[in-house]
């Protein structure tokens, strides 16, 4: 690791917490240099919903550039990103009865944002726009404004200004509608809050701890924006692409939103890639407004659609998602309930699922002890209090239930507990 100590900026994060040198990884297994194999409940921070060296991607791309394909095209025309465009449509908007336009944005998630904020801010004229408490939307300047955690926005070295932040589901309790909250603080012109261009939320808050907003308290977030005729944005960039257990993490409340941003696991093969999806009537952008030398990766485009046209043809793979959903759920329920001491509660929604600790430094342990003990799993939240279960989904079951064996092993060692396993088997679960 010397090497990296003495040439790579102190900025770096997750290696700190997984100290060694990775050099191959199939589905949920890394490997190290030294042959030691880890299960992934990492997945590239969302990013690797479809594993390591998918082989259905890895095939499509490896043709695709013996080909000599595209690589590199601006926005121009390509029939990389033609198949791409024609995929989307008949996978993902025709099933769900949904028209967006789509537009390639720079290949990270925090440029989709920025175009979001951006887009919104020139459609209504108005430049405030309203985020919620645990947010996290990205670290460029109009994204970190939007974000809650003190400690990515304290970097930012200027004042982060046009956002308001409104309290999140459940923030202040069940009992609390804090929707009603802040309708009243919208509809009151003595409270100080402009008339907001748009609101942005994450139906799971990934970064923010794995809060999860309720289907109602959306219903009427999207009802409250119509009321004002404010744009609803819902950044999907880590909860969409499958991980709460439908494509778009929104799906369940019915809800339509204004904008879309969606990033991470949308190329499937862990390629930069992002995409905005908007209404069509919203799409008033003027040419080269909002550009970027590396909009479209054409490479990205052919991983993608191969993803799509593999994984989301049918309903197969999305009920595949829920099936393990539930067997995570279930470990998580009788995992907190054998250390009440340890006053843990589980968190989340789909394989996006994980367990609060209420003391932070209990889940740096948790996720120490299991790196020791071949299991890559991070911390979220404001205070990184979360254990966070982030695998593929398409990790195999029984690599699944061994890396749900290490975490319990973690948890009870951290504890200072020991229990007899609480893993459930296919036969259990479907029982």
């Amino acid at each position: 690791m010397r090497i990296f100590n003495r040439l790579e900026s102190e900025v770096r994060g997750y290696i700190r917490s997984f100290p060694t040198v990775f050099s191959k990884a199939q589905n949920a297994v890394l490997t190290d240099e030294g042959g030691n194999t880890y299960i992934d409940f990492l997945a590239g921070a969302g990013t690797l919903n479809y594993g390591h060296n998918n082989p259905v991607m890895k095939q499509a791309v490896i043709e695709y550039l013996a080909e000599d394909g595209i690589v590199h095209g601006l926005d121009m025309a390509t029939s990389a990103k033609k198949a791409f465009l024609q995929t989307f449509e008949s996978h993902v908007l025709k099933p769900r009865s949904m028209q967006y336009k789509l537009q390639f944005t720079g290949p990270t998630g925090t440029n989709a944002v920025e175009a979001a904020i951006k887009l919104a801010r020139n459609v209504t004229g108005r430049q405030m726009v309203i985020s919620f408490t645990n947010g996290f939307h990205g670290v460029s300047l109009g994204s970190l404004a939007l974000t809650g955690n003190r400690k990515f926005r304290d970097a930012a070295g200027v004042s982060l200004s046009d956002v308001h932040r409104a309290p999140y589901s459940g923030y202040f309790g069940m009992n609390i509608d804090t929707i009603a909250m802040l309708d009243k603080l919208i509809a009151d012109p003595s409270s100080g809050v402009d008339l907001p261009a748009a609101i942005i939320v994450e139906c799971v808050q990934g970064e923010g701890g794995l809060n999860v907003a309720g289907m109602n308290w959306l219903k009427k977030l999207e009802q409250l924006c119509k009321r004002h005729e404010i744009l609803l944005i819902v950044d999907d960039i880590q909860a969409g692409c499958g991980r709460t257990g439908t494509f778009f993490s929104f799906e369940p409340a019915g809800i339509k939103p204004d904008i879309i941003t969606l990033s991470k696991s949308l190329s499937g093969f862990g390629l930069p890639m992002a995409l905005l999806l908007m209404k069509p009537e919203l799409d008033i952008w003027k040419p080269g407004q909002h550009n970027g030398t590396f909009r479209g990766n054409n490479m990205a485009f052919v991983t993608a659609t191969a993803a799509l046209g593999h994984y989301w043809r049918d309903n197969k793979f999305q009920a595949a998602i829920q099936k393990k959903a539930l067997t995570i759920e279930i470990f998580l329920d009788k995992l907190v309930a054998s250390y009440p001491d340890a006053k843990l509660t589980r968190r989340g929604r789909g394989m996006m699922q994980g367990i609060a600790c209420a003391d932070p430094a209990l889940a740096d342990r948790i996720s120490s002890i299991a790196f020791q003990n071949g299991l890559i799993i991070e911390t979220s939240g404001g205070e990184d209090e979360v254990v966070k279960l982030l695998m593929p989904l398409t990790i195999e079951q029984e690599t699944l239930l061994a890396g749900l064996d290490i975490l319990e092993h973690a948890v009870a060692e951290a504890v200072g507990e020991k229990t007899e396993s609480h893993v459930e088997s296919d036969k259990e679960v479907t029982a």
